[in-house]
């Protein structure tokens, strides 16, 4: 019985120790979990610091287990010259990422730093929740920051959006004002102050004095009334065309990838 115990403790020691040893052992941007080695970070343009993308590796996986979805990271010098958009597709045939299975569902996020060019891509899950409008959304977003090397911050923004946007049903847009939380306790603490002011102001006695009670209706009147005319005025103002422009431009939606894989997508310089 004794020997029985301590085979049980020693069978736990050493299972625990592998497990911490495969932690250790995980290179930066790569996580273990579910027996599985997960990378979600490949920042091979060099722009963020190993701190950086650890910090941005537990955002993506935090953030990828609230919604079954990986969240990835992809920067290159594109020494290629390759479109972004194809980069984007190659990249997830090649890679096969997804939550819980070979090509499955994943946002992607690909900077070109050749062409300064950005391409947001979902594919499956991500592609139905993180369609063409929410991505030009989310792309909208970082731009600015991409746009002054702030790369860490930008990328914050992009996973944090992503998860938020997600939280929505598809076809709804998720910046409604509707949804935001400030918007919803005015409404309610407006709300509240019209159903207390209502009460107190039945709670007391009603006012019964008002005007006609000292008016004398026989003497009181109007003695005198005079309108006049004096001119009319008509402003024109000339409204602009508009011709276009912005910073960042974009669009261009989704495709299909080489390897059969409907995304949705949005693509812009920085």
């Amino acid at each position: 019985m004794v020997n029985r115990q301590r085979q049980r403790a020693i069978l736990g020691l050493l299972c625990f120790t592998l497990l911490l040893l495969a932690a250790m052992l995980a290179p930066a941007g790569q996580t273990v979990y579910a027996g599985a080695e997960k990378r979600l970070i490949y920042d091979e343009a060099d722009l963020l610091t190993p701190e950086e993308e650890a910090a941005l590796t537990a955002l993506a996986m935090k953030y990828g287990e609230k919604r079954q979805t990986d969240f990835m990271i992809y920067t290159s010098n594109n020494t290629a010259n390759t479109d972004v958009v194809v980069m984007t597709e190659d990249f997830y045939d090649s890679k096969a990422p997804g939550y819980d299975k070979a090509h499955g569902n994943t946002a992607i996020l690909t900077m070109d730093m050749r062409n300064r060019e950005i391409y947001l891509a979902g594919f499956y899950k991500g592609e139905e929740y993180l369609d063409d409008q929410r991505m030009d959304k989310i792309r909208t977003k970082i731009t600015p920051y991409l746009s002054a090397g702030d790369y860490r911050k930008a990328f914050e923004l992009y996973l944090d959006t992503a998860n938020r946007y997600m939280g929505y049903r598809p076809g709804v847009n998720p910046d409604n004002i509707l949804f935001q939380l400030w918007f919803q306790l005015a409404v309610s603490l407006g709300l509240g102050a019209i159903i207390v002011g209502t009460m107190a102001y039945h709670s007391g006695g009603r006012v019964t004095v008002n005007r006609q009670t000292y008016e004398d209706a026989a003497s009181s009147g109007i003695l005198d009334r005079q309108d006049q005319y004096i001119r009319t005025t008509v402003t024109r103002t000339k409204i602009p065309k508009n011709t276009g422009g912005g910073g960042g431009g974009g669009g261009g939606g989704g495709g299909v990838s080489r390897g059969g894989h409907s995304h949705s997508g949005s693509r812009g310089s920085f």
